[in-house]
């Protein structure tokens, strides 16, 4: 099933794309996600993030086979950073070189804690484009990647969850101004979504809507205001954002 999370005139609902229209979904993270019959026409809705998550959590040390020889690692990025499909990406006045970088994304559907590690795909409602958006000098200034990663608007995810999808060998491509900046596949990270999950279950609780960013397989793309990126994750859809310079410390203090 293809989950998408839709604004309309009537609202926001989760529904499943149906070719032409949208049909209403009660509760997506229900055992049995039934539909309430409603259905939106296409043309009068607007795809927005496909999950309004509580935790996001990123995997370090799994860009490629060489990080094999590292330990796992995790970072938590705000809730809040998280916008959908053609939301503004804004670059703030005092950030310094910032990269996107094009992920598959998990969708967890219910409660990882106490679940066997062998069971914990059982967990994965489905799957998702991000874009992992990074100020690089702020990363090495801060150790714990907050000032780094969690700047508004830095975490563009969507366009919708794919449910059944197999994630060990998707090709990733980044475009930035339409021009192709990063190809590469979901086979060439370090740790597939299975060995990800048992490292995360141990550490934190992770429940329905929460976002696992997987890492990126390929390399990391500079984005200046003005660009337009997008990340296309095959078999699962493309993810576009323009991007734009936001003074974010005058504005704040207006």
């Amino acid at each position: 099933m293809r989950v998408c999370r839709i604004a309309h005139a009537d609202g926001t609902d989760y529904a499943s794309w149906e070719g032409e229209e949208f049909a209403v979904l009660d509760d997506p993270f229900a055992h049995r996600p039934r539909h309430t019959g409603a259905r939106i026409p296409a043309a009068g809705a607007r795809l927005l993030a496909p999950v309004e998550p509580r935790t996001v959590v990123g995997m370090a040390h799994n860009t490629g086979a060489a990080d094999r020889a590292l330990p796992p690692a995790a970072f938590l990025k705000a809730a809040r950073t998280v916008v959908g499909p053609g939301a503004a990406l804004r670059l703030p006045d005092d950030a310094g070189r910032t990269v996107a970088e094009g992920e598959l994304a998990l969708v967890i559907g219910r409660e990882t804690s106490g679940v066997r590690a062998s069971d914990l795909r059982s967990c994965v409602l489905g799957f998702t484009v991000a874009n992992d958006v990074t100020d690089r000098r702020a990363q090495g200034d801060d150790p714990l990647w907050t000032a780094a990663k969690s700047r508004h608007t830095f975490t563009p995810v969507g366009p919708w969850i794919e449910t059944d999808l197999d994630p060990e060998d998707l090709p990733v491509t980044m475009t930035v101004n339409g021009a192709e900046a990063s190809r590469a596949s979901t086979a060439g990270l370090a740790r597939d979504p299975d060995e990800i999950l048992a490292y995360l279950a141990r550490l934190m609780p992770l429940g329905p809507g929460d976002l696992v960013l997987t890492g990126a397989p390929g390399r990391d793309v500079p984005l200046t205001p003005g660009d337009s990126v997008s990340v296309r994750i095959d078999g699962l859809g493309e993810l576009g954002n323009p991007v734009q310079a936001w003074a974010g410390r005058q504005e704040a203090a207006a």
